[in-house]
């Protein structure tokens, strides 16, 4: 249940890219025993999952789908991982945490939110804490941060933030320690949907109709021209509210 770019280095298929996506960005965390996460729009569970199985701290995960909550409630059954079924905005903690993180989050929270979710961010963590942020983005005011045909179809409200939101919307708040473009590993992410899609159509097609095919099928493509044309990245951010001592030692 990644959503999300995967990464390739090392990997051939699918399943490794995005194990390996998930220990890089636990590797950015800096994640020791007994320290706790907060995941901003944590989707289905899978990185709490994975970070408290192997790195053994604790998460809690805020979304606003109750599915979501449901499923990453079984998914994460005898593990230290809880879910806040709530928007981020109105998270009421009465604890800070050493790490947080999001992925795949903030083309979702409008480019008049960003500032916002960066202070709820400086909120919940502690000052000497680390905020990895995973989201796909542009570089370039020309280039769209969406298309119509998408918030039609497939992400009503979504807009991809420009590198430069990335880092004025957090000035004052975060020391931005590292910035890492791993957009290209999105082209092979896509693909491996693509061919799981059609793998497992047969599986659902009496549900969704040749309609829902069609659509997701011009996503995909569309997807993959975009992030091979490398109009459209992803970017790693990680912060750090002072700055680390000594400088932060960037893993790749």
């Amino acid at each position: 249940m990644q959503y999300s770019c995967g990464y390739w280095k090392d990997a051939t298929d699918l399943n490794t890219a995005q194990v390996n996506k998930m220990k890089l960005i636990a590797t950015k965390l800096m994640l020791k025993p007994g320290m706790t996460v907060l995941d901003l729009g944590c989707g289905f569970g899978g990185l709490a999952k994975f970070l408290a199985e192997n790195y053994g701290v604790s998460v809690v995960g805020c979304t606003i789908s109750a599915e979501q909550v449901k499923f990453g409630q079984r998914l994460c059954q005898g593990l230290p991982v809880t879910f806040e079924l709530c928007d981020y905005q109105k998270l009421d903690l009465n604890k800070k945490f050493d790490r947080i993180v999001s992925v795949g989050f903030m083309e979702h929270v409008g480019f008049h939110n960003y500032r916002t979710l960066y202070k709820i961010a400086d909120k919940y963590m502690e000052d000497d804490g680390l905020f990895v942020l995973h989201t796909m983005g542009r570089n370039s005011s020309t280039s769209p941060g969406t298309c119509k045909w998408s918030h039609v179809y497939v992400f009503p409200n979504g807009w991809f933030p420009k590198l430069e939101d990335l880092i004025t919307q957090a000035e004052d708040l975060f020391v931005v320690e590292d910035v890492h473009n791993i957009g290209a590993n999105y082209h092979p992410t896509l693909v491996a949907w693509e061919e799981n899609f059609k793998k497992n159509w047969h599986k659902i097609e009496s549900k969704y109709g040749e309609r829902f095919y069609r659509i997701w099928m011009t996503y995909l493509h569309g997807a993959q021209g975009i992030l091979r044309s490398r109009t459209v990245h992803v970017y790693q951010m990680v912060y750090a509210k002072k700055g680390i001592l000594g400088g932060y030692n960037a893993p790749r």
